[in-house]
């Protein structure tokens, strides 16, 4: 079975020649000039389209899908998601991982399981995960290399820096 990855969420129509503007979850728009083609989400099914044109005007992006002309055409796909298979990913470098490998990862500390990541918030500075532990509260712990030990995409382990107490509390 086919694997699936979101890259981007089509917002609106493009005023002219049938292209979409996108919203992209990506660290690389640069990517979306190598591919060919890309699966649109209609009610739970993949389908694929395939790509004529990526323009960037400023910080954001829009696509050109083969055979969509017009503002009209594009109607049937505002507001789908844009997904791409597993052989399209970027290819990362060394310690770096994708969101979805990091969501769902048991998180140790000190050897002992205090819960598991539900989300990856992405900031400016760098990306916080969210972790609930297993009385159900919710920690934010920093994805800096201060907090971070180690990252098992493998077996979807987060190892947390030992130390006495989680991490200190501002509001304490």
């Amino acid at each position: 079975m086919t694997e699936y990855y979101l890259i981007a969420k089509i917002v609106s129509a493009s005023a002219s020649e049938g292209f979409v503007n996108i919203t992209l979850f990506t660290d690389f728009p640069e990517h979306l000039y190598k591919l060919d083609k890309v699966f649109i989400d209609f009610f739970d099914v993949k389908k694929e389209f395939r790509i004529e044109k990526v323009e960037r005007i400023k910080s954001n992006f829009r696509i050109k899908f083969k055979n969509f002309d017009s503002v009209s055409d594009t109607e049937v796909l505002l507001g789908k998601e844009i997904y791409i298979e597993e052989k399209d990913l970027v290819k990362l470098p060394p310690d770096h991982f994708f969101i979805h490998d990091i969501i769902g990862s048991v998180v140790l500390r000190n050897n002992v399981e205090i819960g598991k990541v539900t989300e990856v918030l992405s900031l400016p500075a760098n990306d916080v995960y969210l972790i609930e532990d297993n009385e159900g509260n919710e920690l934010l712990i920093p994805a800096v290399k201060d907090y971070i030990e180690g990252f098992d995409p493998g077996k979807k382990i987060l190892i947390l820096k030992p130390g006495e107490e989680l991490y200190d509390d501002d509001e304490n």
